[in-house]
């Protein structure tokens, strides 16, 4: 996995901006809210950290390659070291959907509606 893949798969969703942010990191935002990042350089490139839902957080994490996120853990979110070996592309894809639709759920209602697809 990589920044420019990623951008394919999620930029085209409505309201979706990328930026660099912490020299290594690609943050995909909905909205100025993060729902994914990817790192794009340095020793951890390739891995990815996004959003789950609450009750998913244990399963997936119980899982072999999910980690909790580092620092944003509590916010239930997760890590992926090397996404490709811990789960299928397709899977992935809904996961990263699921994700954009969580932090775009807890959005003002008045955002949601000129988010809407």
């Amino acid at each position: 996995m990589d920044g420019k893949k990623l951008g394919e798969w999620v930029g085209g969703w409505p309201g979706v901006a990328s930026s660099m942010k912490w020299e290594d990191d690609l943050v995909f935002t909905v909205a100025d809210k993060m729902f994914c990042v990817i790192c794009v350089q340095g020793p951890k490139a390739g891995s990815l950290s996004f959003k789950v839902e609450d009750e998913r957080f244990l399963e997936l994490t119980g899982r072999p390659g999910f980690q909790p996120a580092p620092y944003l853990a509590r916010a239930h979110w997760v890590y992926l070291e090397h996404p490709g070996k811990a789960l299928s592309a397709a899977e992935l894809r809904t996961l990263l959907r699921r994700s954009y639709e969580l932090v775009r759920e807890r959005l003002p209602k008045k955002t949601q509606r000129e988010l809407a697809d």
